[in-house]
This record gives C-alpha cells, sequence and structure tokens, in this order.
C-alpha cells in the first residue's frame, strides 16, 4: 500500500497528539450537539496532559512503564494511538461509593483510609461479605485487589496477604482498591465453553441507547404535515370554495355567517401553530396555505383584496383543487384516508420507548437470555397504557438494540447478525476467556472474582510499545500473581483440556463466520491466553503497526511460518507467494540452535527479518532511515515488509489448523468462496473512492486467506472452484472483474504450473501477484 506520510516513529509522537489536541478543540468549540461538545472538552484535556507530560519527562512514550514512579501493573488511563495521559484509571476523584464507604466505616473519605480499614477486622469482616454475596462490581482491575487480600486472609495465606498489602500500600493514597457495590453477584462463572452464554451488550446499554434516542425530525415533521395542515389546508379550500372556485364572489360584500367562520378558522389555526411547531411551509406567504390564509386574514379584517392578491388567491384554489381533487370526493378522500393512516402509525421513538419500558423492570448488569418478549407487537394493555395501537410492530432499528443484548452461545450470536464482524467478536471473546481461566481455581468465591478481573483486565487500553515490548499480562497483577498458587486442573479433565476445547471452538468460530477477515490483534490475545493455559505452544502472532514498526520480529514469527511450512509445503499458497518453505524450516533450525548457545536467550529474529525484507524487495526501514536520512523511512515500505511476514506465517491459520485442530464448517472449499466475495465486495469499494488503498489492503488480505483455504481442498474442489470464478465476478459491478482481472490471471497462471517473475508478474504482463502494499501506486487504482 502506498502511503505518502513519511515520518520517524519516536519523533512522530508530539506532532501527532497536537493534531489530536487540535482536533478535540475543534469540535469542542463547534459542535452542535452538546454531548458531543463535552465528550471533545474532555479528549481534549487528556491530550493537554499527553503533551504536558512528554514535555516535562513524566511520561516515557513507548515504553510499558509510561508514567513514572507507577509500575507496569497500575492500569493507565490511554488515549487513541497508545498514548497514556500519566493518569491512573482507578485514580482520579473519589468515586460516590469511596465517599459513601468511609461515612458507613466512620473514617475519612480517602483513599488511604480506606485502605487503612480494610486491614481491620472490621473491613475485612465487610470484605468477607462482599465476596460471600458477590454483590460487587470489578470496573477495573483494582478494584478487585482488596477482596483478594481478604480471601486470602480467610483461608490462611497470611503472609501471602501482608506481603500484597505491602506492595499495594505506596499507592493507596492514589489508586481505587475498594470493590464497586452491585445488586448480585459480580460475574458469572458458568461452563468453561463456547457453549456458554455471553452477551454483546447488558441491558443497561440497550436503555441507555434508547434513552439517548431522539424523533425523527424530518419523519415527525411529516406526520404533523399529514395530521394537522393538510386537513387544516382542505378546510380553508372548502371556505374560499363557497365563494365559488375563481373567488368572484368576493368582488361582492361576503355574508357575516362567511366571515364569522372565516375568523372561527383564522383563531384556530394560530393555536394550531402554536401547538405545532415542526412545520414552517404554512406560514410562507407564497405557499398555496400562506395564500389561502393570507387572503382569509385581509377578507375578515374588511381589507379588499387588490388584484394580485385576488390573483395569486384563485391560481391556488384552482392548483390545489387540479392537483388533489375536490375536498370530499373519492379521489380526495382515498388520499386523505391513506395519509391518515400513515399518520396514525406509531413512530419509532414511541415504539422505542415501549421497548424501553420492558428493558426497564430486567436486571440491568447482564444480557437477556430470551428478547422475544421485549420486541413482540404491542398488547392490548400496553395499548390502554401508553395510547399505541394494538398489534404495532416494533420497527427492526429498534429491535437491533434489543437484540443486541441477547444472552446465547457466542455461535447463537454470530448467526443472528448480534455479532457482525470479527472485531465485535473479539468484544466478546473475554467473557468466554475469564469464565475458562477461572475454572482454574478451586474455590468458587475466587473463581467469580478472578473471572470479574479477568473481563476488568481486558478493558485495559494497549499501549503503543517499541522494540518488541509486551502489554502486561493478567498474571503480573500483583493481586493475581498472589492467589497463582490456588490453580489447580479443572474437575474431570486434565489440565489445560477445558482451555484447549474453547481455543479450537473459538478458532473454528472466527475462520468459519469470518473467513476474508484477519484475525483482529483483541481476538489474537485472548487465543494467546487460552494457549498458554493449556501448554499448547502454538505461537499466534499479531498484526503490527506500520507506522511504528522497528525492522525486527519477535521469535515467534519465525516458528509460526515453519508450522506453515509443515502444513503448506508443496501447496498452491506455496507456489502462489513464491515461498520456500524448506529454507525456512532450515532457518528456525539455525537460529533455535544459535538462541540455545546463548544464555540471554533470543528476542528476534533477525534471519526471519532479513527473509521477510528480501521478499519485500525494499530496504530494510530503520536501516536506511540511519543510513540516508530521516526522509527513508516509509510507512508503505515497513507495511511491504509486514504483510511478507503475513504471507509466511498465514497469520495464524497455519497454527489454527496444525496446531489447534480446528475444522470448520462446512469444508475449505466454502470458506474459499466466501473469501473470494469477500474480496470482490471490498474490490467493488475502490471504485470512485478518494482513498482506496486500505480497501486494496483488505482486499488483498481477503485474496490471501482465500488461498489459504483453497490450498486445504483437494484437486477436484480447486479446479471447481477455479471454474466459477467468472460466475462470481459477474454477480459484481463490471469494473471489479476489470480490477481483479490482472490477479485472477495470476491465480490460473500458478494453478496451471506457471510461475510468476521476480516482480510479481507473469512474462506478458498481463498476470500480477496480489499484494495489499507498495511504496508505488497500486495496480488496482
Amino acid at each position: 500500500m502506498n502511503d505518502n506520510a513519511e515520518q520517524q516513529p519516536l519523533t512522530a509522537a508530539p506532532p501527532y497528539v497536537a493534531a489530536q489536541l487540535a482536533k478535540a478543540f475543534t469540535t469542542a468549540l463547534t459542535h452542535e450537539d452538546p454531548g458531543t461538545r463535552r465528550r471533545a472538552e474532555v479528549r481534549g484535556q487528556r491530550w493537554r496532559a499527553v503533551l504536558a507530560g512528554m514535555a516535562a519527562g513524566r511520561l516515557t512514550v513507548g515504553s510499558r512503564t509510561p508514567v513514572a514512579g507507577l509500575p507496569a501493573w497500575v492500569t493507565p488511563e490511554v488515549v487513541r494511538g497508545g498514548f497514556a495521559t500519566g493518569t491512573p484509571s482507578a485514580g482520579g476523584p473519589l468515586q460516590p461509593y469511596e465517599t459513601e464507604a468511609g461515612e458507613r466505616f466512620g473514617v475519612p473519605a480517602e483513599r488511604r483510609a480506606l485502605f487503612a480499614h480494610c486491614l481491620t477486622e472490621a473491613g475485612l469482616i465487610w470484605l468477607w461479605a462482599r465476596l460471600d454475596s458477590g454483590d460487587y462490581e470489578v470496573g477495573v482491575p483494582e478494584e478487585a485487589a482488596l477482596l483478594t487480600m481478604a480471601w486470602l486472609v480467610r483461608h490462611g495465606a497470611t503472609d501471602a496477604a501482608l506481603d500484597l498489602a505491602a506492595e499495594l500500600e505506596p499507592f493507596a493514597d492514589r489508586l481505587r482498591l475498594l470493590p464497586r457495590p452491585a445488586e448480585g453477584p459480580a460475574a458469572e462463572t458458568g461452563p468453561a465453553d463456547a457453549a456458554a452464554a455471553v452477551h454483546r451488550h447488558t441491558v443497561s446499554d440497550a436503555v441507555d441507547t434508547l434513552v439517548r434516542r431522539r424523533p425523527n425530525a424530518a419523519v415527525e415533521t411529516q406526520r404533523e404535515a399529514l395530521a394537522v395542515w393538510q386537513p387544516f389546508g382542505d378546510e380553508l379550500l372548502l371556505h374560499w370554495l363557497e365563494t365559488g372556485e375563481d373567488g368572484r364572489a368576493l368582488e361582492l360584500a361576503p355574508d357575516a355567517d362567511w366571515l364569522a367562520r372565516g375568523g372561527a378558522l383564522l383563531a384556530r389555526y394560530r393555536r394550531l401553530a402554536a401547538e405545532h411547531t415542526r412545520c414552517t411551509k404554512h406560514r410562507d406567504p407564497k405557499e398555496n396555505l400562506g395564500i389561502l390564509r393570507g387572503a382569509l386574514e385581509e377578507t375578515v379584517a374588511g381589507r379588499p383584496l387588490d388584484a394580485r392578491r385576488l390573483g395569486l388567491l384563485r391560481h391556488a384554489v384552482r392548483s390545489m383543487v387540479r392537483r388533489r381533487g375536490l375536498p370530499g370526493s373519492a379521489p380526495h378522500t382515498a388520499l386523505r384516508r391513506r395519509q391518515a393512516e400513515q399518520a396514525a402509525l406509531p413512530s419509532h421513538h414511541a415504539l422505542a420507548q415501549l421497548v424501553l419500558r420492558r428493558l426497564s423492570v430486567l436486571p440491568q448488569e447482564t444480557g437477556v437470555p430470551d428478547v422475544a418478549p421485549l420486541v413482540r407487537a404491542v398488547t392490548e394493555e400496553e395499548s390502554r397504557e401508553t395510547g399505541l395501537p394494538a398489534g404495532a410492530a416494533v420497527p427492526p432499528t429498534i429491535r437491533q438494540v434489543a437484540e443486541s443484548a441477547l444472552s446465547a452461545p457466542i455461535g447463537t450470536l454470530v448467526e443472528q447478525g448480534v455479532v457482525p464482524s470479527a472485531e465485535v467478536l473479539a468484544e466478546l471473546v473475554p467473557q468466554l476467556v475469564a469464565a475458562t481461566t477461572a475454572q482454574a481455581y478451586r474455590d468458587a468465591t475466587l473463581r467469580a472474582l478472578m473471572a470479574a478481573n479477568y473481563r476488568a483486565f481486558r478493558g485495559r487500553r494497549s499501549l503503543l510499545l517499541l522494540n518488541l515490548e509486551g502489554q502486561v499480562r493478567v498474571e503480573e497483577l500483583p493481586w493475581v500473581r498472589a492467589v497463582s498458587g490456588q490453580r489447580a486442573a479443572v474437575i474431570g479433565k486434565p489440565d489445560g483440556e477445558g482451555a484447549l476445547d474453547v481455543l479450537r471452538q473459538l478458532g473454528e468460530l472466527a475462520v468459519q463466520a469470518f473467513p476474508g477477515t484477519i484475525l483482529p490483534n483483541p481476538l489474537v490475545r485472548e487465543l494467546v491466553v487460552l494457549a498458554r493455559q493449556c501448554d499448547l505452544g502454538a505461537p499466534f502472532v499479531e498484526e503490527l503497526a506500520a507506522d511504528i514498526f522497528m525492522d525486527t520480529f519477535s521469535p515467534k514469527f519465525l516458528t509460526a511460518a515453519r508450522i506453515a511450512g509443515e502444513l503448506l509445503g508443496g501447496t498452491l499458497y506455496e507456489r502462489y507467494y513464491g515461498i520456500d518453505y524448506g529454507a525456512i524450516r532450515n532457518l528456525a533450525i539455525t537460529e533455535t540452535g544459535a538462541a540455545l548457545s546463548r544464555s540471554y536467550g533470543a528476542r528476534t529474529s533477525p534471519g526471519f527479518a532479513r527473509l521477510c525484507t528480501e521478499r519485500a524487495g525494499t530496504a530494510s526501514g530503520a536501516a536506511s532511515g540511519a543510513a540516508s536520512g530521516a526522509g527513508a523511512w516509509s510507512v508503505a515500505a515497513n507495511g511491504m515488509v509486514i504483510e511478507q511476514a503475513q504471507i509466511l506465517t498465514t497469520h495464524n491459520l497455519a497454527t489454527l489448523v496444525h496446531r489447534v485442530g480446528i475444522a470448520p464448517q462446512p469444508g475449505w472449499a466454502d470458506l474459499a468462496h466466501r473469501s473470494f466475495v469477500t474480496v470482490c465486495r471490498l474490490t467493488a469499494r475502490v471504485h470512485d473512492n478518494r482513498r482506496p488503498l486500505p480497501t486494496i489492503k483488505d482486499a488483498a488480505y481477503a485474496w490471501r486467506q482465500m488461498l489459504f483455504h483453497l490450498s486445504l481442498c483437494p484437486p477436484d474442489a480447486q479446479r471447481r472452484f477455479l471454474a466459477g470464478l467468472d460466475e462470481e465476478t459477474a454477480r459484481h459491478p463490471a469494473h471489479v472483474r476489470t480490477r481483479l482481472a490482472p490477479a485472477l490471471a495470476g491465480l490460473l497462471l500458478v494453478a496451471e504450473g506457471g510461475a510468476f517473475d521476480p516482480a510479481g508478474t507473469s512474462d506478458s504482463g498481463r498476470a500480477r501477484r496480489f499484494l495489499g502494499w507498495s511504496t508505488g501506486g497500486h495496480w488496482m487504482r
């Protein structure tokens, strides 16, 4: 992918931060929505804190301990791009529940005083009650610390509890270590498998969404026009028609009864205009209704109409009759009946308020096992209570809000469209992983606490890290480390088998549901946790950011490439991308031996980095920058190197198949076809796209997924797939086939035994290897 923005990663931070601050400042000043302005102001304050911290040396960009004086386990407040603000997420002003706790405990409303009280007998008794009842929440991991300490004391691990308290004490005045109160259990630690129920949103989330929903101004304006101003316009028209269609009778003095009824119409108009303010058309003196009303006001006031106003009146009367027929005629009556029925339909806003009522009586901090009662048609009883017509259906947009709170197995949520993408799937997986990892704790109260802690930990935003530093793991939290000895094998299963089951189920679900999408990093992180728990040795690799790439790869990338070679050696995938998996195997053996000979171990794989750079056909980004100045550093060149790493490793697909053992249904040929549909869909978006390069990159990634799936198919299935490519492209706009023609020609070339030249093209130049990144103009543009 071509990217004209070229900047050194370590010096880019201040300009980026300044740009984000300026953007937040502009939004806070100019946006029409007050809520958006307030949120932008908060963002601006955080970006100012980032700039101030960097200038003062309190913040170290790229470090896993970015805030001076805070250990890695403290949850930092992180803004877009992975920048820490310098404030702990568990810091800031006291929360109302902390103030109330101070009053209950009889101690000052200070965090250190609350901490000290929890170390007393009375404080421990209070914490034990929270553990037993489950009436607590863990919003940030630090809020689980004192509960864990109390659990250790109750179970005789006094030394571990004292060590934990000593580690927490230096931060007791800054961090929120007290659990939040809640109604009902804090966490569900049900069966540790993908059949366990999860939810995308809580009932409270759905309620908040509906509360923020406002009536559609355009729809309500139309409703007012149909229900109020159209019927009133008919009355005005009928009143003028009494004088004759041309208004000729106005040349005579109107009778008193006509004038009196006209005055009553005008009085009612003023009342309607005061009550119904959405429509403004009736106020326009050039519109038919305005002309009729203005003429009536003049006449009732005793002022004769001049020739111009009389001409306008006659034209308005004739055009209204010509357009809709005489009021009372069959066509006019039928039209007004249809419009009245349309106006009488309940608004989406009114039906949203009905669903809001249904949601408000449910437990708020969990999902809903059955959404059918929430989205059913209006009942007779509800009709009497709300005035909504019985039998009125809840519209799809409102149904979706309620359905987003459905609590069901994650596969069910995917099937029903509640989980529309791999990114949303990644948001839900921590619920399953929390339950899975917590199963290893023998004690039920500790199991619930650790599950709640894990879910809170997964809300921790990733930091911008350099030099292959890793994000903080949940095991590094002092309170998790303090109870690590309480873990045991799940009853009835060998140690790690439960995690392996979930890992396999989630891997199959992700590949089966979204075959043309690479695994997003949040999902990869959860798979890493499961693989580590079952001691599988499966090297899952993340998608690296091209703008901070430092030309190095950790050894797991080479391991993942070696696994891919074991699965794909001699296949279409290896031939298409021109890979020598035998050489990769030898490289892995060589680097492993070199690492074993060094006592400090290997943190990088220089051979793998060199191979990716050579395959990308570009000089090493950081190396070229050092040699020829900052201008030589290129995001696009970095992206080309990273893409080669993804090609060699298959970006986790080979690991899932060869090590985890996934077997998605209904089979690899179906996944290949659906991946190609994704390629076509993305390619269609390139047309008239001002910024097509991200779309081209995603299309190339989907193409790679397609090739992987296709390479696992038997030869007959591969031939059928290739024969059906024209049929599929015909279902999309014509320009899709034109743009994909070089890639399709390249695929057929390799499938028939041919090969690309070193530049990734054919001898004729009509066939190309489809890659997403380029330092020049991409051929698909």
